[in-house]
């Protein structure tokens, strides 16, 4: 039996935009603006009452349309979109495609969502309608979207054009209507295999054969990255996602995590052995739980200067945008020999595989030579994800060696930074495109 909702969930019926540029951006956000960014940000709302119901950002167009994930959460804030919005210029930056960076939030309960398709459906069409206002926004998933949602998305935006190949997304459609399943897939999850993998052969301290991993959020990602490390003998000790978060030293059941994340009661009903379980009110704890490989996969400022003295692992392998802020990377290193693997560089995947879509949407030769690739492009996808971001993980490693050498003290973040901000400001590699 279902607990009584304290506050039932109404999707309006339209929305509408209310867009601030320039130093109004500053003033009603109090968002610091830099060189790159933001350039537009705009106030989802309800015209019936004037309720904010989320927020979209256009961080940067340097290289592309600002591409990026609607992520779906009752708390989503402006801070949060632009953090993430900021991350995916970097993001596509580092990843040489043609995108600038951009993200939505929408404030709404993904449970209530997931269990009233019906609301779901018209919040999305509405979110879409007003969405076509912003044409330098391209959407695609995130956390609390979906490929259902983004085929959504695309049609909307195709009655609204008058005809398919519009460029204007949703991406990550479902393989049977011309996308690419990026979740299904597990493509960003794809990445972050990659990275490990080359840590692995440039760290003679580290294998993955035996690494105990623990990943904090099981979701497209998390529960995708914990299968790739286990099938090549890493062993998961400890998972987590809104309801519930697991550890066990000689780890958890896989395969029943994977069946108890696609039903509602999430991990919370796992009922093989575990040395600790937390509810929701205590899921942070898991990070602070011994392991080799810890992944964060879930919201921003996972590790925070409140929790990085208890934290105790070797490698942070990025699965969540921002999850970690500068300061504390360097505290890390520097502190606890901790390496961590930025973000933008590792969970490029998703963004990879979305600017493939994109330009099959409107290349019709481009398409058949992802196609032919075989399985519906997962085959060239996966390739292309897993090269790039391998090439830019040795880059970071190279840099970090040359720095060393020179007795420069900075963190990978720092010279991922550095990679990104030359691949976005340089006008030769700007015009440069892996795909």
């Amino acid at each position: 039996m279902k607990s009584p909702e304290m506050h039932i969930y109404i999707p309006p019926k339209q929305l509408s935009l209310d867009v601030a540029i320039g130093d109004d951006i500053t003033r009603r956000f109090m968002i610091t603006r830099d060189e790159h960014g933001p350039i537009k940000i705009a106030r989802v709302y309800n015209p019936k009452d004037d309720m904010t119901c989320g927020f979209v950002v256009v961080d940067n167009l340097q290289r592309g349309p600002s591409l990026g994930g609607i992520r779906i959460a009752e708390d989503v804030t402006v801070g949060e979109v632009y953090g993430l919005a900021a991350a995916m210029t970097l993001k596509s930056a580092a990843a040489m495609l043609p995108l600038g960076g951009g993200k939505a939030g929408i404030a709404a309960p993904p449970v209530h969502l997931a269990e009233h398709p019906q609301h779901r459906h018209q919040l999305m069409t509405e979110f879409a309608k007003a969405l076509w206002d912003l044409p330098e926004y391209v959407p695609g998933p995130d956390m609390g979207t979906s490929e259902e949602d983004m085929q959504l998305l695309y049609e909307v935006f195709t009655g609204l054009a008058g005809h398919t190949g519009h460029g204007r997304g949703g991406v990550g459609r479902p393989p049977d209507r011309g996308g690419l399943p990026i979740d299904e897939w597990g493509i960003t999850a794809h990445g972050l295999f990659a990275a490990a993998r080359v840590t692995e052969d440039l760290r003679d301290d580290f294998t993955i054969e035996g690494a105990r991993v623990i990943v904090q959020g099981f979701g497209n990602v998390g529960a995708n990255i914990a299968a790739k490390l286990a099938a090549v003998g890493a062993v998961v000790v400890g998972a987590s996602d809104i309801t519930a978060a697991l550890y066990r030293r000689d780890g958890l059941d896989l395969d029943e995590l994977m069946d108890r994340r696609k039903e509602p009661g999430g991990l919370a009903g796992y009922t093989a052995p575990a040395d600790e379980k937390f509810g929701h009110d205590s899921l942070e704890r898991l990070l602070e739980l011994p392991c080799d490989v810890l992944v964060p996969a879930a919201r921003p400022d996972a590790i925070t200067s409140a929790n990085a003295d208890r934290i105790d692992t070797r490698i942070i392998l990025q699965g969540a945008n921002n999850p970690v802020p500068k300061v504390v990377e360097y505290y890390l290193r520097r502190s606890k020999n901790v390496l961590s693997l930025t973000d933008w560089i590792v969970n490029a995947g998703g963004v990879i595989g979305c600017a493939v879509e994109l330009k099959m949407d409107s290349d019709e030769k481009y398409r058949k030579k992802v196609l032919a690739g075989g399985e519906n492009g997962r085959t060239y996808l996966e390739n292309l994800v897993y090269e790039t971001v391998s090439r830019n993980v040795r880059e970071m490693f190279e840099r970090a060696a040359s720095a060393e050498k020179k007795g420069e003290d900075k963190t990978i973040r720092e010279h991922a930074l550095e990679m990104a901000e030359h691949r976005l400001t340089d006008e030769k590699l700007r015009s440069t495109v892996w795909l």
